[in-house]
């Protein structure tokens, strides 16, 4: 099996696991379990506690101390066991320390999957900005697999979607100690200063102005990202609660309808190496924080019957919003950091966005919503009890207030002879 193959398949597990349950388990926590919105809140901002500090810490590990890819393969075994004791929990109160750990291990694999990829296509002389992509996006189609999977068997309700994921992760587990070896770059032994020995070398990242201010509004949009994906599914779910959409297809099965974005992922992460190169990053990401404008604003505008094309329009925006944020963002990382930090920076990167950006999001969110859109008053079991318009609208507003502040304080000037030059074959130690 060649390497593109090889990092195909991982890439393809590695969202598969996360799209069995990721868009549905808002609909399993509101439409079977009747929890608080409050609630859901905390379970969904157990992503972001966990990129708080996992990501990191499992970046200091690869660097030092293991193969990054024997890393990875471990931490989806553990998240596999986890996974598969999901189903047994009945009470929102355990249910938020089952769901952390099962997060610890997880979110830490999504910088790993990276890190080995970049590592194993730079000691074979590739271009990563112009070869990852591709790759990647099949990471992509996995999650659309997956998100189907759980749709068309009935399970977007059922608690039988984590058995899904916990089967992929398991294999994928499995499958990561076949993968090209990613060993340790620093000496733990004889690291000359004390953030060396600690693994905190990444954090000097934020001396550089405009890297301060990137992982700043990395955070913000990981905040955005993580109330798509908490609230899409269950919104077009409430849509059956009214007589004239209870029957229609974007109502029976939101999941599918949600996954528009995916498929569009895989469409914009194509375009990432001509984005990217010709524009620069700070352009990217303009874009992407303008896509999110665009995301949730249709999003308040659209409905399951004559409103679907917004719902629809609403998704396939959602691929650049993403894209450009997402994976453009991990190969600036990639090429504004040493190679002696690779994981680490990584690792950084999702601190900010899934981490401190998805807590941010998940529990403010999830108190706003309670407390400024929905209707207490209001029976959720026969009834459309939240605000979705006003819900989406704030969204909207928030993510055009981002675009509007970044372009004046983000000052990198794009050269893509150094673009190219960071992402081709350089000094990554013996493969």
């Amino acid at each position: 099996m060649n390497l593109k193959l090889r990092l195909t398949v991982m890439n393809f597990l590695q969202f598969f696991v996360w799209g069995a349950w990721l868009l549905t388990i808002g609909a399993w926590w509101f439409q079977n379990r009747h929890w608080s919105g409050t609630g859901f809140g905390a379970i969904f901002s157990t992503m972001g506690f966990a990129s708080l500090f996992m990501p990191a810490l499992m970046g200091i590990v690869a660097d030092k101390w293991i193969n990054a890819e024997r890393l990875y393969g471990l931490l989806h075994i553990g998240g596999a066991i986890m996974l598969f004791l999901i189903p047994r929990v009945d009470d929102p109160s355990t249910m938020f320390p089952v769901m952390f750990v099962t997060m610890c291990f997880y979110m830490p694999t999504i910088a790993l999957a990276i890190t080995v990829s970049y590592n194993a296509l730079k000691n074979e002389g590739m271009d990563v900005v112009g070869t990852y992509p591709p790759i990647r996006v099949w990471g992509t189609v996995g999650f659309i697999a997956a998100t189907w999977t759980t749709s068309l068997s009935g399970l977007e309700t059922s608690s039988g979607q984590f058995y899904v994921a916990s089967a992929a992760s398991l294999a994928l587990g499995l499958y990561a100690f076949t993968l090209p070896p990613c060993r340790p770059k620093l000496d733990a032994a004889h690291s000359g200063s004390l953030a060396d020995r600690l693994g905190l070398t990444s954090f000097t990242l934020f001396r550089n102005r405009n890297m301060a201010v990137f992982f700043i509004f990395a955070m913000l949009l990981g905040a955005a990202l993580q109330l798509t994906n908490a609230y899409g599914d269950t919104f077009l779910h409430d849509f059956a609660k009214v007589d004239e959409y209870k029957g229609l297809f974007a109502v029976r099965y939101p999941a599918m309808i949600i996954s528009i974005s995916q498929i569009s992922e895989t469409l914009f992460i194509l375009t990432i190496p001509f984005f990217l190169k010709r524009f620069g990053i700070k352009a990217v990401m303009t874009m992407s924080m303008l896509a999110w404008f665009l995301r949730f604003g249709l999003f308040a505008y659209g409905d399951p019957g004559p409103g679907l094309w917004m719902i629809v329009l609403s998704c396939i925006v959602y691929g650049a919003a993403f894209d450009f944020f997402n994976i453009s963002g991990s190969l600036f990382v990639e090429g504004q950091s040493d190679p002696k930090i690779r994981a680490s920076a990584q690792g950084l990167f999702m601190l900010m966005t899934n981490g401190v950006g998805a807590v941010l999001g998940s529990l403010i969110a999830g108190f706003v919503i309670d407390h400024f859109f929905t209707d207490p008053t209001c029976n959720d079991m026969t009834a459309i009890c939240k605000d979705w318009h006003g819900i989406w609208t704030a969204f909207a507003a928030y993510a055009l207030a981002m675009a509007i502040l970044f372009v004046p304080l983000f000052r990198h000037k794009h050269d893509p002879r150094k673009l190219v030059a960071a992402h081709g074959a350089g000094d990554v130690g013996n493969p």
